[in-house]
């Protein structure tokens, strides 16, 4: 039982850690006030934790947390631009996203239900995984230095006591991940936020927050921006998102099941069909609660590597516990509170095993020269789009301007596209 509840708490905080950033940017870019700006980050927690139970009891049942979509963030940020342009002002806007949102579930629902969803996974080879992988590590890499450098902050410089801070969380992480005792290993992630909170709070770098809610107890709103409307250019970009949405899945659930398979001999069930429908099922929620569209995170194969806590039940606990805390905002308050260059420095130590996990699949592909081929350029243009800058890709449609700014996705589906072509040559 004691194992159970420490579990469930680590992975609490891991999801938290891992997600709290995307809604507070998102609520900065529309200027919500501090009260609304807490109402969107304890709606989309919600749903992170609802769609993480849902997830790992009866869809894909693998023990994967979700987080904010890296997509819809980008599409948020776009939209944002047209707030007073397109739309009158920052709630029409977001009544919009909150309207795409039902849009994406909806479709999502039904290419599970095609079948199309199942046909998709037979395209994440090998060779694809590696380049989704070393992309995802790439891409992340710069904001977690940034983090740990104290960036970004109102001077624009770097903290050197932060940094002094984020080394020291970071070398006790790495020291703590690879203890020789698997209990401390097993609670290893939860050990290192816990000891680099207290290290932030003795150099003066950690502060509770100072008021306090007024609401102890306080369930979130629904169609907190409005009621749902229909619009033809976020219908067109909902489809995109989530055809682009199902290959970020696909991603993740592989690289899980590569995990489990490797490292503890477990042979995952194929219930691709099951996770489409219930991401459809999340995404109708995040809409019904004017939230981000959730997505499964390729980092918590990292997390069940370094903790080797394979178990779905301390997870959903833990999701369990996400939505429990939501309902209480003094407790959100402090759990949001905690400083963000300790959840980069130890999220850096959880993706230094994803680069090997990358490696490894490489490792396993069949034909090794065609691989190199197809991950080359897969790599060069995803590593290149992502220096592209992003006033360059304003002027387009939003859906386009969400892809091409997003160098995951970008090198990810041009190297699906070549290993694919290179296969049909082959063949014909």
């Amino acid at each position: 039982m004691i194992k159970l509840a420490a579990g469930s708490l680590q992975w609490a905080v891991f999801l938290i850690a891992s997600s709290i950033a995307a809604p507070v940017a998102i609520a900065g870019l529309f200027h919500l006030d501090a009260s609304a700006t807490a109402e969107f980050v304890q709606r989309t927690m919600l749903v992170l934790g609802a769609a993480g139970i849902l997830q790992s009891l009866f869809g894909h049942k693998l023990p994967i947390n979700e987080g904010p979509a890296g997509l819809w963030w980008g599409v948020f940020t776009i939209y944002a631009g047209f707030s007073g342009i397109l739309y009158s002002n920052s709630e029409s806007t977001l009544q919009v996203l909150q309207s795409g949102m039902l849009y994406a579930g909806v479709l999502f629902v039904l290419f599970a239900v095609s079948g199309l969803v199942n046909r998709m996974k037979s395209l994440f080879t090998p060779t694809i995984t590696f380049v989704y992988l070393l992309l995802l590590v790439l891409q992340l890499s710069g904001t977690f230095v940034k983090g740990m450098m104290g960036l970004p902050n109102e001077e624009g410089r770097i903290d050197l006591i932060v940094v002094l801070g984020s080394l020291l969380t970071l070398g006790f992480t790495f020291w703590i991940t690879g203890h020789r005792n698997p209990l401390v290993r097993r609670y290893s992630v939860l050990i290192s936020i816990g000891t680099g909170w207290m290290l932030f709070g003795l150099i003066g770098k950690s502060h509770l927050p100072s008021s306090e809610s007024d609401t102890v107890f306080s369930l979130p709103d629904i169609f907190a921006f409005g009621p749902p409307v229909f619009d033809g250019g976020m219908l067109v970009t909902s489809f995109f998102i989530t055809l682009l949405l199902v290959a970020n899945m696909m991603a993740s659930i592989r690289v899980m099941e590569g995990t489990l398979k490797r490292e503890f001999g477990q042979q995952a069930p194929n219930r691709i069909r099951q996770a489409g429908i219930f991401a459809g099922i999340n995404h109708l929620m995040a809409g019904v609660f004017s939230a981000v569209g959730p997505v499964p995170i390729s980092g918590a194969a990292g997390f069940v590597s370094a903790t080797k806590m394979r178990s779905v039940w301390p997870f959903a606990l833990g999701c369990f516990l996400i939505v429990a805390v939501t309902c209480f905002p003094s407790a959100m308050l402090v759990l949001s509170s905690l400083p963000a260059p300790v959840a980069y420095a130890v999220t850096f130590v959880l993706f230094t095993g994803m680069v090997r996990m990358a490696f490894y699949e490489l490792n396993s592909a069949d034909h090794i020269e065609q691989s190199l081929k197809v991950a080359a350029i897969g790599l060069m243009t995803g590593v290149g789009f992502m220096f592209l800058p992003p006033e360059s890709v304003s002027e387009l449609p939003a859906a386009l301007s969400a892809i091409l700014s997003n160098g995951l996705l970008t090198g990810t589906i041009t190297a699906l596209i070549y290993e694919q072509w290179l296969l049909w040559r082959a063949h014909s």
